[in-house]
């Protein structure tokens, strides 16, 4: 019995030790898992659309109607006074309408620019000038949407 005693005490501090680590390995981890949450930058978004209106700009000017859709997401709509919304490939066909009838000196003034990660409002005056006799300045309202990491129109509408 004795003999029984003394291998039973060799291999207590083994116990205690599997023990320890049974019991400190099955202890539930509690570590918060955080989202990654992009910064919202407005005075970054803001330099973008400029961007982007002054290249519309110069895009209508060379009458690149390809160029000019480019800039529109693919579930984009632009809305005018008195027409259906102009949807998909109709957006291209559009802006070759519209330059060849003579609008090709467009420029923009933003008068106000919201939104965060994932969309932006936008609202301003747009100044079309056919000829030196003929300039119409009208509001806008444009609706970005990021798609694919950049801003597109999503919805752009004239008034």
């Amino acid at each position: 019995m004795k003999e029984i005693i003394k291998e039973l005490l060799k291999l207590t501090p083994l116990f205690f030790i599997t023990a320890i680590l049974i019991s400190t390995g099955c202890q539930q981890q509690t570590t918060d898992i955080k989202p990654v949450i992009e910064e919202f930058d407005m005075q970054k978004a803001k330099s973008f659309i400029d961007s982007i209106n002054t290249k519309f700009s110069e895009q209508t000017k060379l009458g690149d109607s390809i160029a000019l859709a480019s800039h529109y997401s693919s579930d984009a709509a632009i809305l005018l006074p008195n027409t259906e919304p102009i949807r998909g490939e109709e957006i291209l066909s559009a802006w070759g309408s519209m330059i060849r009838a003579g609008y090709a000196d467009i420029t923009f003034q933003t008068i106000d620019l919201i939104g965060s990660n994932d969309f932006l409002i936008e609202t301003g005056y747009i100044i079309t000038k056919i000829n030196e006799d003929n300039i119409d300045k009208s509001k806008y309202l444009v609706i970005w949407k990021k798609q694919n990491g950049e801003w597109k129109l999503y919805r752009d509408m004239v008034n």
